[in-house]
């Protein structure tokens, strides 16, 4: 069975941050693998995607995705979408229509108004989040008539401090552009530091007025049972790793 991860904020629009249990997959991808970049086969993401859109009570062809690419950039998803689009962020106020992303490790963020009825949802990883993506899924749900205190957002399951080690050049960056970011890491091994992603996503979440913003609290790092994990994969040595998906509908 699908074991997909809710949140009370985003009701009562149909969501979940889905783990990796449910899916037809097999080896180092077992489970819900749903990302057409890896080298699974393809039949078989495409089942578990089918899956996803079934328990998300949409066509399949209407689960929404986009080419992830580490960005700031918002597609704004109306009657005809290309999921080759590249792009890191969805909105949408078209009913029958489930917006998308994958993950594993990145931050997962759904976010929906409900007095708008306007979704949106955004791959944020440390690149795109510093850069904006974010912000940038605000204002797209803005110019589709949402105000920022009724948007609702919620950080899905991600890498955690504990296991994110970073190097003295990524502190720098962050520090440089803004010193008061230096909450978000801690001492790690000799030089290394350990970068607090989901916090550096409330943060800026929050920063924008919001009428509320979360984390789920769940780490993919430390559950391989449920959840993939680039940098699990990385460490284990792996050809390659699964993404998980989370979704979010009208």
């Amino acid at each position: 069975m699908l074991e997909p991860i809710t949140n009370s904020s985003l009701a009562p629009f149909h969501h979940g941050f889905f783990t990796r249990n449910g899916g037809a997959s097999s080896g180092i991808f077992q489970g819900l693998n749903c990302g057409y970049g890896s080298t699974d086969q393809h039949d078989i993401v495409t089942i578990n995607r089918d899956r996803v859109a079934q328990a998300m009570g949409v066509a399949p062809n209407h689960l929404m995705s986009v080419h992830q690419v580490h960005s700031a950039d918002v597609a704004v998803v109306e009657t005809k979408h290309d999921p080759s689009t590249r792009a890191d962020a969805m909105v949408s106020k078209k009913k029958g229509t489930a917006l998308s992303v994958l993950t594993a490790d990145c931050q997962p963020v759904l976010f929906c108004d409900e007095a708008a009825g306007v979704i949106g949802a955004a791959h944020a990883g440390w690149r795109g989040c510093f850069g904006g993506v974010l912000e940038a899924t605000i204002n797209a749900m803005i110019t589709l008539g949402s105000m920022r205190q009724n948007i609702c957002a919620v950080i899905g399951p991600s890498i955690s401090q504990k296991y994110y080690e970073v190097g003295p050049e990524f502190v720098d960056r962050f520090i440089n552009d803004l010193p008061e970011t230096a909450r978000f890491f801690a001492k790690g091994q000799l030089d290394r530091a350990l970068f607090n992603l989901p916090a550096y996503g409330l943060w800026r979440l929050r920063a924008q007025g919001l009428k509320s913003a979360e984390w789920t609290g769940h780490c993919t790092y430390n559950d391989g049972e449920r959840f993939f994990s680039y940098r699990r994969a990385t460490h284990q040595h792996e050809a390659d790793y699964g993404r998980q998906i989370s979704a979010i509908a009208l």
